[in-house]
């Protein structure tokens, strides 16, 4: 295997598929997107690659590091389908397709829970019973792990200084939306969980609630099945307003929509309560990121972001965060924090990974 390779890059989503062809030296040579899950008639015109990386969300305890995968692999990431099913089992279809389309080319799994894969203890367990945990793998796993490895390094690029030496809590807000706290380079404390389900408010999900309410609803003659799906599918915006989309909430709010405004509160109480505590888990803050679809495009968000963290010194220029587009450094003149607008690349973090797997840099990807 070539030292660099063209490496195709294959990113499901719960409804929609987007591949990336990236050069040897990490240049996007194509790109295609649908609307569901078909991979041949996305790949059919692109050239030949010489490796493919398939992003995962979820690879549980089994899988710390990119892995090539094999029929062993695959089956073990087939029993992690019920702790994401909105993105495993689009994820797993995906790789069937794209090992039918090009059986001969290698292919490895990325995973969006191996960048919190070494959280501290305090922040990964769970107060439940010990038996449950280590029977059942109940840990905090994390999510985004692919868009946080890779803005971390492009925010520390961007203000020239080395990773090891700050505190960032980066932002990746958008339909799924979590925050993670970053020290030394590495994840310390994260808001999303043992599934993509806790912590902030997102387009369908309904993010943390009372674990009592779903027992309560259950215990009262809704189905579990049911419960599961409402809380991934019809919470969060959606819930609130109908909408799962934030362009629609914040334009109806623009009009005055009682209900439009009342879930932007909602959003963003939680938003400030878990950046300040992602704030808390590292002593104090040098960086805040955002990232995702409303992270890199919403400047109302990340406005009021850094006016609800204006103690900790974070706060925005406003006329470079209303223009901001792609990477841009958004930081008021004298703020403490610096505040990053970074565009989210998981297909070059999958296409690093994928590299680094091939030539057996790194970890082992598959443990225990």
């Amino acid at each position: 295997m070539a030292l660099l390779m063209r490496v195709l890059t294959v990113n499901p989503g719960s409804s929609s598929l987007k591949v990336s062809l990236l050069d040897a030296d990490d240049t996007v040579l194509a790109e295609e997107s649908a609307g569901g899950h078909e991979m041949a008639g996305l790949v059919a015109d692109l050239p030949r690659p010489d490796a493919v990386g398939v992003r995962f969300v979820h690879g549980g305890t089994d899988f710390t590091a990119p892995v090539r995968v094999d029929e062993k692999v695959t089956a073990r990431l087939r029993a992690l389908a019920d702790l994401a099913p909105l993105h495993q089992p689009a994820s797993l279809h995906a790789l069937a397709e794209i090992t039918g389309v090009l059986p001969d080319v290698p292919a490895v799994a990325c995973f969006d829970t191996a960048f919190h894969a070494a959280l501290p203890a305090a922040a990964a367990t769970y107060a439940l019973p010990r038996e449950w945990c280590e029977r059942f793998g109940l840990r905090r796993y994390g999510f985004h792990g692919l868009s946080f490895s890779y803005a971390v390094r492009r925010a520390s690029e961007m203000i020239g200084a080395d990773p090891a030496a700050l505190r960032m809590v980066v932002c990746h807000l958008g339909a799924g939306a979590s925050l993670c706290a970053v020290a030394e380079g590495r994840s310390v404390d994260t808001t999303m969980g043992f599934t993509p389900l806790e912590g902030l408010v997102m387009a369908s999900r309904a993010g943390s609630v009372d674990p009592g309410i779903p027992l309560w609803l259950i215990e009262h003659g809704l189905a579990p099945a049911e419960v599961g799906d409402a809380l991934e599918r019809d919470s969060g915006l959606r819930g609130l307003t109908g909408t799962g989309d934030m362009r629609r909430v914040r334009e109806r709010a623009a009009r005055h929509d009682a209900t439009a405004l009342a879930a932007l509160d909602v959003y963003h109480h939680r938003l400030r309560a878990c950046a300040a505590a992602m704030t808390a888990s590292l002593g104090g803050l040098d960086v805040l990121v955002f990232t995702g679809g409303i992270g890199e495009h919403d400047a109302a968000v990340r406005l009021r972001l850094a006016e609800d963290l204006a103690y900790l010194g974070t706060s925005v220029d406003p006329d470079r965060n209303a223009a901001a587009d792609g990477d841009t450094d958004v930081t008021a003149a004298g703020a403490a924090v610096r505040a990053l607008v970074v565009t989210a690349r998981e297909d070059l973090e999958i296409a690093t990974g994928v590299r680094r797997c091939l030539r057996g840099d790194g970890p082992p990807g598959a443990t225990g």
